[in-house]
């Protein structure tokens, strides 16, 4: 086929001829001005269209979609609509020949040149003012003269196939122009096979049309420049939003392609997209290579530095770091020796974060001054972001400094006032894109200073404003925010909703599934550890594992549930073991302080559950020295709760008690309930410590009957509080701990009851593996 001309492109050359023809209405003409600029600029106009469910499905203006938009427009005509003026128009051309003088006069609807008006004017010729004239820069005079450049460099074989084409476009019509044009006998092919008396069954007709009335393959009769317009849309999507080519987009490209189209090079990177998505790693190097190889045979020799920059990406997300990192200098130094400052900024923002997730690879890059240290990093990246106006690398860079002062425990304001700037800058800029990293890092930061409604307020904005906008990876991490928030809770069937909502489509990338698949698991591992099922734990844990997805968060998440695990387990030993371990792998470019202080909490707690109180209060103390000092509020909290346990373990009960019940409002409105347990749980035990205190010491029953009636009170809050998360030990344990109080009261028959109750609970645990 053509490269440009198709029979849908002919149909709008009809509709731009009846314009010029000035029998549209004032009334009707912007309706049909947009209609006709809409299909003829960007894919993404495709909004615009009165039709844009249609608009989605083709690739080109249909028939259908012509009938829709012009038969409720009024024409200059009495009684005609400017859709009988179009099929009137369109049934004109009723030979390959009368094509042929069409795209000839189509020319007079434009304005003269001023060589053509002064040769006029030498001649004495009035100027013509029969019929409205089209500027030649105009939209629809730039159509008019593209289209007619295009039909003179068509051969002849092919303006046949354009009639042939034009032919079959216009057949569905073909009763409604007879009804309005009775008196007009012309068959629905062509206006010879009437002269020669002939139909369209006879057997010339057969050999030059073929059964044209019920062919219905139309991919054939699209044009070089459709397809890749088509195709710079897919790749924009996939780009935009990651994951791979929908099935029935896959589909139409193969029919398109195998109706002998001369494909762009740009389906070789269509394909690389594709490809590298679906973890076909020898098809996605392939490909990249052919696209590459290609561009660089054209005239666009200025692409080596992309070639580089995309391998570089391709190797990152196969493993092969090394490689990708002397891909990615390589790129560097092209990308300055051609002042590709784009290029550039990109590819220093990549070794940034890339730095961040593997500092051990750019030891050789830091050596050399490139970027510095990561402040000096930051700083230059903002201002050649300044410079270019680059707004989406400069909103990054500030989301990044802001997480950076969050991870060193720096300055909370200077943090917050980072946020607010890319925020501006997103708004300002309209950089949709941005906010899918934007709220997530507001999340967090609400998350971190124990502000837990306006984390969920931000997580719930993300999912209902910008989840159409943003990139599928960013909407997963703030689902799995989201649903860690609810799981908090105990509000686990939510969980299961949200998490399960997620359409298949998105998930037929590589990553994106397995990053889904890691994140159903951790929250399910959270559960069976609560429910105490270790078998079911044990099997998730080993599944988990076995991902190793290159994301250094997620493993410190994982490697904190494994401790738990194995605490639960009474495993102190290789607890400890793991504690060290995950504390070797922090190294000073991917240091945060909030990871410190859970492993101090762990660690101080595993003394303390092991009879070295006195070595978890070094530590329970300095994790709550560091948290205060960084305004870590949750993980204060419960460094003090660590503490505590510390301080019961050493029988300082009025200590603890006063310490707890300090804090125990600002727990509560961080809406974790297992932190929240803990916190009754200890503040029970000091209770009953400090009325065993005097007990032992003699002194009145009134006071030990006190604090005997509030450890009551707070076992019924921590019992409601591990009954929301399914916590079954610390259900056990808080019935164990009831039964004895009732039988340290003398009421056996509720101490028999709440031993009953203890057994039936200890009975839905799972067995010891």
């Amino acid at each position: 086929m053509s490269r440009y001309l198709t029979p849908s492109k002919v149909a709008l050359l009809c509709l731009v001829r009846i314009y010029t023809e000035g029998v549209v209405p004032n009334s009707s003409a912007i309706h049909v001005l947009s209609f006709a600029v809409a299909y003829l600029g960007a894919v993404g106009a495709s909004d615009a269209l009165p039709s844009s469910g249609a608009r989605a499905r083709h690739h080109s203006v249909s028939i259908k979609d012509l009938e829709e938009a012009l038969i409720t427009q009024p024409s200059s005509i009495p009684g005609r609509s400017i859709w009988d003026l179009f099929l009137r128009k369109i049934w004109s051309i009723d030979s390959c020949d009368a094509l042929e003088v069409f795209f000839t006069e189509i020319s007079t609807t434009l304005s003269k040149t001023r060589e053509e008006q002064i040769r006029d004017r030498d001649a004495g010729l009035a100027p013509d003012s029969s019929c409205m004239r089209l500027a030649r820069c105009s939209p629809l005079g730039a159509f008019v003269r593209r289209a007619q450049l295009e039909f003179t460099r068509l051969q002849f074989h092919d303006s046949v196939r354009l009639w042939k084409g034009f032919v079959k476009y216009r057949l569905p019509t073909f009763r409604a122009w007879a009804r309005k044009n009775p008196s007009d006998e012309r068959p629905p092919v062509d206006i010879n096979l009437l002269e020669l008396g002939l139909n369209t069954s006879s057997h010339l007709a057969q050999v030059v049309y073929g059964n044209i009335e019920e062919d219905e393959e139309d991919d054939r009769y699209i044009s070089t420049k459709e397809v890749e317009r088509l195709l710079e849309f897919q790749i924009g999507e996939l780009q935009r939003f990651g994951g791979r080519v929908p099935e029935e987009m896959n589909a139409q490209l193969e029919r398109i392609i195998t109706a002998g189209v001369t494909l762009p090079n740009l389906v070789h990177y269509l394909r690389f997209l594709d490809a590298w998505r679906a973890g076909d790693y020898p098809s996605s190097f392939d490909s990249l290579h052919r696209y590459f190889d290609y561009t660089m045979q054209s005239s666009e020799k200025a692409t080596y530095q992309y070639a580089l920059l995309n391998l570089a990406i391709l190797q990152a997300d196969f493993g092969c770091y090394e490689e990708a990192v002397s891909a990615m200098q390589e790129a560097v130094s092209i990308a300055r020796e051609s002042h590709d400052m784009h290029c550039l900024n990109f590819c220093m923002s990549w070794i940034y974060h890339f730095g961040k997730a593997f500092p051990e690879l750019i030891k050789d890059i830091q050596s050399t001054g490139m970027l510095g240290n990561e402040k000096e990093g930051l700083a230059f990246l903002k201002a050649k972001a300044k410079e270019t106006e680059m707004w989406s690398l400069l909103s990054t860079t500030l989301l990044s400094e802001a997480k950076l002062e969050l991870q060193n425990g720096e300055s909370l304001v200077s943090s917050i006032e980072n946020v607010v700037r890319a925020l501006h800058l997103n708004v300002t800029k309209n950089l949709l894109n941005s906010m899918g990293p934007q709220l997530l890092l507001e999340t967090a930061l609400y998350s971190r200073i124990g502000v837990t409604h306006l984390a969920w307020l931000s997580s719930e904005i993300f999912r209902h404003c910008y989840r159409s906008s943003a990139p599928f990876e960013d909407y997963l991490k703030n689902a799995f925010r989201s649903c860690q928030l609810l799981a908090q809770q105990g509000r686990y069937s939510d969980v299961s909703v949200q998490m399960n909502q997620m359409n298949p489509e998105n998930l037929r990338s590589l990553k994106t599934s397995q990053y889904w698949a890691f994140f159903s698991g951790v929250l399910q591992l959270r559960r069976k550890i609560y429910n105490d099922d270790r078998v079911a734990a044990s099997h998730l844990l080993s599944q988990l594992e076995a991902i190793k997805l290159p994301d250094h968060d997620l493993s410190l998440l994982l490697s904190f549930l494994s401790v738990e695990f194995m605490i639960r387990r009474a495993d102190y030993t290789h607890a400890l073991q793991l504690i060290e371990q995950t504390a070797q792998c922090i190294h000073q470019d991917n240091f945060d302080i909030q990871p410190q202080v859970k492993l101090l909490c762990l660690k101080a707690r595993i003394f303390e559950k092991t009879g070295q109180p006195q070595r978890g209060f070094s530590l329970a103390m300095r994790a709550a020295s560091i948290a205060h000092r960084s305004r870590l509020l949750p993980s204060l909290w419960e460094a003090i709760c660590v503490l505590g346990g510390v301080l019961l373990s050493l029988r300082e009960f009025e200590a603890v008690s006063e310490m707890i019940e300090s804090i125990m409002p600002q727990i509560l409105e961080s809406n974790d309930c297992d932190l929240a347990a803990y916190a009754y749980s200890l503040l029970v035990d000091a209770n009953i410590g400090t009325a065993g205190k005097l007990w032992s010491e003699g002194k009145n029953d009134p006071a030990k009957k006190e604090y005997l009636n509030r450890a009551l009170g707070y076992l019924d809050c921590a019992y409601d509080q591990y009954e929301e998360i399914e916590d079954i030990r610390g259900q056990c344990e808080m019935m164990a701990k009831k039964a004895t109080v009732m039988h340290l009261t003398g009421d056996s028959v509720l101490a028999n009851d709440y031993a009953a109750k203890f057994l039936d609970l200890q009975g839905q645990k799972s067995p010891l593996i």
